[in-house]
């Protein structure tokens, strides 16, 4: 074992969790930093945030590990993060509403202020066709809300897919060769 601490650069409960499932112990110091990506791919923006996020962090908290992730669904290559409003949420499912899209996790894992691995795993997911009536039914449960693509599948939001394709663990921020990567850091010391 390391003497490293392992700190989550997220005040997300769901990510939370998991490195709870891992047994790793860890702190969080959520980033204050403005995810404002520059890569021209929008489909790299989710790594890139995880890094931003992480090297925040990373540069505030020495000798740790600094655990980043980002999350965003992508419709025709167009990213959709967290809604705004209620409407906005609506607005989002609808475009959804029996249709396939890409949900795209980025980790990062930083140390002392550098990078020392970064990834992404891609999801294909697919809605069933719901009424809009259930769409607004799920707006007003406020679940959309602080969720990308105003929806989460390890809640309520699971009622409105009809197929996904990949691991389930990409939905709650954390795919699980991420979690294998953090479980090397917290146990061996691997930060490759």
């Amino acid at each position: 074992m390391i003497d490293s601490e392992i700190v989550l650069a997220s005040g997300s409960p769901r990510r939370s969790e998991i490195l709870k499932q891992l047994g790793v112990k860890f702190r969080v110091v959520v980033s204050g930093e403005d995810e404002k990506p520059t890569s021209k791919k929008p489909l790299e923006f989710p790594r890139e945030n995880a890094c931003i996020k992480a090297l925040s962090v990373s540069r505030q908290v020495r000798d740790a590990y600094v655990l980043g992730f980002d999350t965003l669904v992508f419709l025709d290559n167009v990213p959709l993060g967290k809604p705004k409003s209620e409407a906005n949420a609506l607005e989002m499912l609808c475009q959804l509403n029996n249709r396939g899209h890409v949900v795209i996790t980025g980790v990062a894992i930083a140390y002392n202020g550098e990078i020392v691995s970064a990834s992404e795993e891609k999801t294909e997911v697919f809605f069933r066709n719901c009424s809009l009536q259930e769409l607004k039914d799920y707006v007003n449960s406020k679940d959309p809300m602080d969720k990308a693509g105003a929806y989460g599948i390890q809640t309520n939001g699971a009622r409105l897919i009809k197929s996904i394709m990949a691991v389930t663990t990409t939905w709650l921020g954390c795919q699980l060769h991420v979690r294998w990567k953090c479980w090397m850091v917290y146990k061996l010391g691997y930060s490759k």
